[in-house]
């Protein structure tokens, strides 16, 4: 995709009195050559891919370090025979996210978006968000390309991998792309599109990464529900007509910034943070027994 900018994108909906995720669908065609239906076709093809992903989890998988499994499965029982402070709809954003990303841990197919780390964001509130209100696969479809033009822009102006930004480039990343795709479904503009995305990215602005025994798993798998739920927020917000201080692409400009700052402890080399306290470094060698327990 061509665009550097959200702002780029937002100039080119009103000029042409286009959607956001028109401008991104457009830009796709241009750059890749493909037909409209090719296009869309492919979109729906990682909707279905997500789909499939939540529904296939499996409670009773558990990684091959044993480090994670059955969460997701604790949360959704939870969620279903309790009252769970966050509401039934967060609730089962927050069984989706860690669902999501414990598969990935088992090895499951999932959908990198924008990374495997990130996987559990985007599909804990699309998933949940038709299922609540049966919104279309063509409306999700839509979403999905706003989530796209949002992921593409980020990853110009800065990077979406934690091995170059931290997790503030993964988690928060996706969140980002959640927020702009949860706005555009609620029938949000543009201009809120993006800045959901800006609050959603600076509210994980400076997020290290630091995963336990260089595994994809603590505490990935629950910061993408933490990545969800500040989806839904910076979402909610927008809509009420709230926007960020900061414009939306120096808000991406500053997690570049911080992310260059950061020490390389902190960037996925698994010698920092949660990775380097006594529990983290003990929980790699202990031995599991089937099951996890």
């Amino acid at each position: 995709m061509a665009y550097k900018s959200l702002q780029e994108i937002e100039e080119r909906c009103r000029a042409e009195g286009i959607s956001f995720s028109e401008a991104v669908l457009l830009d796709d065609l241009n750059e890749r050559g493909v037909s409209r239906e090719d296009s869309r076709t492919t979109m729906h093809g990682m909707w279905k891919a997500m789909k499939e992903a939540s529904d296939g989890y499996d409670a009773a998988l558990r990684s091959n370090s044993g480090l994670v499994g059955g969460a997701g499965g604790k949360m959704r029982e939870y969620v279903e025979k309790e009252e769970p402070l966050s509401g039934g709809f967060v609730g089962k954003v927050i069984s989706s996210a860690l669902e999501m990303g414990e598969s990935n841990a088992c090895m499951k197919r999932i959908v990198a978006a924008p990374t495997a780390g990130a996987c559990g964001v985007l599909p804990a509130v699309l998933v949940n968000y038709q299922r609540e209100w049966k919104a279309s696969d063509e409306e999700i479809v839509d979403a999905l390309y706003v989530a796209a033009g949002i992921g593409q822009v980020i990853a110009s102006r800065a990077f979406i991998a934690g091995a170059l930004g931290g997790c503030q480039a993964e988690i928060g990343s996706a969140s980002a792309m959640a927020a702009g795709a949860l706005v555009t479904l609620r029938g949000g503009n543009e201009k809120q599109i993006s800045h959901a995305a800006a609050m959603a990215l600076k509210n994980l602005l400076g997020l290290v990464c630091d995963p336990v025994g260089g595994l994809v798993e603590v505490p990935c798998v629950k910061r993408n529900v933490i990545g969800a739920v500040n989806a839904l927020s910076a979402a909610d917000m927008a809509l009420a007509g709230i926007e960020s201080r900061i414009s939306p692409d120096q808000v991406i400009d500053a997690m570049r910034q911080v992310g260059e700052q950061m020490h390389p402890s902190l960037k996925e080399t698994g010698e920092g943070g949660l990775a380097a306290t006594p529990d983290g470094k003990q929980a790699i060698t202990k031995t599991v027994t089937p099951g996890g327990k």
